[in-house]
C-alpha cells in the first residue's frame, strides 16, 4: 500500500514539475500573459479538469512558481556566498553578485518572473513562501552590509527608522542582526539595486547589443560596489 501511494506522489510530484516548466516556456515565447492553465493543459495532454486537480487557479499556479524560482535563486547565492570565509567579507560580496548574474542568465525567464514583467492580473498572496524569500535574500545583503559596517556608514546621507521598511523584513533584520541600524538596510537595499540594474539590462537584451565584455562591466562593477563599502577585494578577486 505505502509503495503505490509513494509511486503516486512521485508522479503527481513529476507532473507537477512538468506543469512549471511548461509555464515558464510558455511565459518565454509569449510573455506573463501567455501563462494560463488551459493552454498548459493543451501543451500536456490533459484536460482542465485534471490540471486543475494541481493548481485550482492560475494565481495558484503563478505563486508556486514565484516562490519556487525565488527559493532556487537565494539557495544558489547563499551557498556562493558561504563558500568564502567570513574572514574575507570582500569575497562574499563579489560571489553574491556574480552568482545573481550566474544564475539569471541560466534562468531568464524565472528572473524575469520575479524582478521584472509583471504578470496581468495576478493578486499575490500576503505573505507566503515567496515573501520569505524575500526577506532571505535581503537579510543576506544585510548581513553583507554588516560586515562592511560601521565603515560604509558614510555612504547614507539620509536618517532611516525601522518604520520606513516593512514589518517582517525589520523584525527578521532586528533578530538576524541586533545593534546593526535600519541605515543599513536602507544601504542593502541600494546594494541590490547595484547587482542587479546591469543584470536586468543584460536579460532584456539592452547591453549585448552594444558590447560584447557584459561579465567584465558586471566585474568592474561589483568591485567598486565592494570597495565603495570600505572593503578590500584581493588581488585574485581582481583578476
Amino acid at each position: 500500500m505505502s509503495e503505490t501511494v509513494s509511486r503516486r506522489a512521485r508522479l503527481r510530484a513529476e507532473t507537477s514539475a512538468e506543469i512549471k516548466t511548461i509555464a515558464l516556456k510558455l511565459m518565454a515565447t509569449g510573455g506573463p500573459d501567455a501563462i494560463s492553465l488551459r493552454a498548459i493543459a493543451r501543451e500536456m495532454g490533459m484536460t482542465a479538469g485534471a490540471i486543475y486537480s494541481y493548481y485550482p487557479t492560475r494565481d495558484d499556479l503563478i505563486t508556486t512558481l514565484i516562490s519556487d524560482v525565488y527559493g532556487e535563486l537565494v539557495d544558489a547565492v547563499e551557498a556562493a556566498r558561504d563558500a568564502v570565509p567570513e574572514s574575507d567579507p570582500a569575497g562574499r560580496l563579489l560571489a553574491w553578485g556574480e552568482n545573481v548574474r550566474t544564475w539569471a542568465l541560466a534562468n531568464p525567464e524565472g528572473f524575469r518572473l520575479i524582478y521584472g514583467d509583471p504578470v496581468p492580473g495576478y493578486r499575490p498572496p500576503e505573505g507566503g513562501p515567496a515573501r520569505e524569500a524575500a526577506h532571505r535574500a535581503c537579510a543576506g545583503l544585510s548581513g553583507l552590509v554588516a560586515a562592511a559596517w560601521p565603515q560604509a556608514e558614510s555612504l547614507q546621507s539620509g536618517t532611516y527608522d525601522w518604520s520606513d521598511f516593512e514589518t517582517g523584513l525589520a523584525e527578521a533584520t532586528q533578530e538576524q542582526f541586533p545593534g546593526l541600524p535600519p541605515a543599513a538596510v536602507a544601504l542593502s537595499l541600494r546594494v541590490w539595486g547595484r547587482m542587479h540594474g546591469l543584470i536586468a539590462l543584460e536579460i532584456y537584451g539592452h547591453l549585448r547589443p552594444l558590447t560584447h565584455k557584459t561579465a567584465a562591466i558586471f566585474r568592474d562593477e561589483m568591485l567598486d560596489l565592494t570597495r565603495s563599502l570600505g572593503l578590500t577585494p584581493s588581488e585574485s578577486h581582481v583578476r
